[in-house]
């Protein structure tokens, strides 16, 4: 059990709070980091790519010009992929790149994250994510005195005006622990967490307190 600081936007220390060492102190797998990755951005790809076969493009299939003799490949209709127009060989289609993952691994990614991030000293347990007129300039302000202007914002409930605030900053994503995912914590240099969304996010990595 790891006992951290509890930060106000401030970066002033107004608590303490314990982050469970199965979750925050856990090995690194690379490996397992790479696959869910990957099946992240697999999920992200629409796979509507597609080209025309040489049966799909329009145009005649007369033999353009004798067997032999002309110095010119030897075709037998315009549709060939040996001309410009013609069809493509092994033409795309549209596909699902997709793949399944088990429950236990994409938690063991997410705890492997988050110790990875702890270890590196980019993790940071504030004690709300509040602002209070919902502008943009009161979140940066806030995240450049933690130094976390790029980062990734985890909080038990969605504030609707902290949302507001960091919904135009391209540098930063606000998610309740629901939303928390590989890839944004492996993406963004800093993990901010609210000291009341740790249950929510040990229950997301598979560990419940007893």
């Amino acid at each position: 059990m790891a006992t951290v600081d509890v930060l106000d936007w401030n970066n002033k220390k107004v608590g303490s709070a314990d982050l469970n060492a199965s979750i925050f102190e856990g090995p690194v797998r690379k490996d397992i980091l790479h696959t869910i990755v990957r099946w992240q951005l697999s999920k992200r790809r629409q796979g509507t790519h597609k080209a025309k076969s040489r049966a799909e493009v329009a145009g005649t299939s007369k033999k353009p010009y004798k067997q032999k003799g002309t110095g010119n490949a030897r075709r037998g209709t315009e549709k060939s992929p040996l001309i410009a127009g013609g069809g493509v060989t092994f033409a795309p289609r549209p596909r699902n790149y997709d793949f399944d993952l088990p429950k236990k691994v994409k938690q063991l990614g997410l705890r492997s994250a988050l110790s990875y991030l702890y270890a590196q000293g980019r993790l940071k347990v504030v004690d709300s994510m509040s602002v209070e007129n919902g502008k943009t300039k009161e979140a940066l302000a806030g995240l450049k005195n933690l130094s976390a202007e790029k980062s990734v914002l985890i909080s038990a409930e969605k504030n609707e005006m902290f949302d507001r605030a960091t919904r135009n900053l391209s540098s930063c994503r606000y998610y309740t622990a629901e939303g928390l995912n590989v890839y944004d914590l492996l993406k963004y240099d800093t993990a901010v967490i609210t000291k009341d969304s740790i249950p929510a996010i040990e229950k997301r990595c598979g560990v419940e307190k007893n």
